[in-house]
């Protein structure tokens, strides 16, 4: 191939496959790696191709025929066969964009293709007027960016970074040579990594969510068994105490004891009567007498007072004690049903994650 008669006329990087010629259904990968794919077009012969190149073979050296078609079978995934080199080729681009203007582009080669057969049939002048080339004269046509950085980005034609001597003599050199490398692997070997690559990823997070769902359901059951036993506790001390039969006791005494109080009163009145008034009769020693009675009786009575505020006092507060026994058996109540409720969240949130989990 003379440098002189074939220049790049469009250019973009892909992952390069062949079908195997085996099987007719696996796909055989070029490389680890995506590699540049360009359209040229010979100025002599008047063809177009599509050439890659792998280290120092051609990977892909397709001539374009109006026969050919190109077929996108995923949004990143397209081919075409050729009956010459009876082979089917697969490119693999970075996103639906790169697929869709390598496609618009084999049209516009196809059609081109096409009219210069037609033309070339009728011995008037090659021209292709799809791509805007003449038939024996093309002007350089060296590769721009068009897509923004990165190795995946596509090149279509401008007046910069025109290929040099050495450059297109070793693409001549390497196309001479036309022999391409045999790899067993499957065809989206690469998407297939990187989608089984994301699913090892959701597994072990999904595993440590569900080792910490097990930690916590654990600790809550550890939590309720606790708060179970604190109840039948309270229980059990609230049935010793018979709050019931203690106040019904201390009412009685308390009765008990007003009443002897009354009697004592009424007892030390009636003395006090009996002493104020006037008593001829009665001598000295009996008015002493009476006046210790008196005495004995209001020391007794005072001791008696002192025993029902004393009682009053324990009544309250056994009442009070009871109400907090009650407080503390509620709220140990109310706190086990709320760990209850987030042991049952617990329990059905392990069963959809265990369902879920493939």
């Amino acid at each position: 191939m003379s440098t002189a008669r074939e220049q790049p006329i469009f250019s973009t990087r892909a992952h390069v496959f062949q079908i195997d010629p085996a099987t007719k259904r696996n796909w055989i990968p070029a490389g680890k790696h995506a590699l540049t794919v360009s359209y040229f077009y010979d100025a002599t012969r008047n063809v177009y191709r599509i050439i890659s190149i792998g280290g120092a073979k051609a990977i892909i050296n397709s001539t374009v025929t109006p026969n050919m078609t190109f077929t996108k079978t995923s949004q990143k995934f397209g081919q075409w066969a050729d009956s010459r080199a009876n082979t089917v080729y697969g490119l693999g681009f970075a996103s639906e964009q790169h697929l869709t203007q390598f496609a618009e582009k084999f049209q516009e080669v196809k059609e081109a293709a096409r009219l210069a057969r037609e033309k070339s049939q009728d011995g008037g002048e090659l021209t292709s007027p799809a791509l805007g080339l003449a038939a024996h004269q093309v002007p350089p046509s060296p590769l721009v960016s068009a897509n923004g950085p990165g190795d995946e980005k596509l090149f279509r034609s401008q007046s910069a970074d025109v290929p040099g001597p050495a450059e297109r003599e070793r693409l001549k050199k390497m196309l001479s040579e036309g022999s391409v490398g045999e790899v067993q692997w499957e065809a989206e070997f690469f998407a297939l990594q990187d989608s089984n690559n994301k699913l090892a990823g959701a597994l072990r997070e999904a595993n440590a969510a569900a080792a910490q769902w097990r930690q916590q359901l654990e600790a809550q059951r550890a939590e309720a068994e606790r708060l179970r036993q604190r109840v039948a506790e309270l229980e059990a001390q609230a049935a010793a105490e018979q709050p019931s039969a203690s106040e019904k006791e201390g009412s009685q005494a308390l009765e008990q004891l007003e009443a002897l109080v009354q009697t004592k009163d009424q007892e030390i009145q009636t003395l006090k009567n009996q002493t104020g008034g006037p008593r001829e009769a009665v001598d000295a020693t009996e008015r002493e007498e009476t006046q210790h009675k008196v005495q004995d009786l209001e020391t007794r009575n005072a001791e008696l007072e002192h025993q029902l505020r004393a009682t009053e006092r324990s009544l309250e507060e056994a009442r009070a004690e009871r109400e907090r026994a009650r407080a503390e058996v509620g709220r140990a109540a109310q706190l086990l049903d709320v760990r209850l409720f987030e042991l049952s969240e617990l329990r059905e949130g392990l069963a959809r994650l265990a369902e879920g989990t493939p």
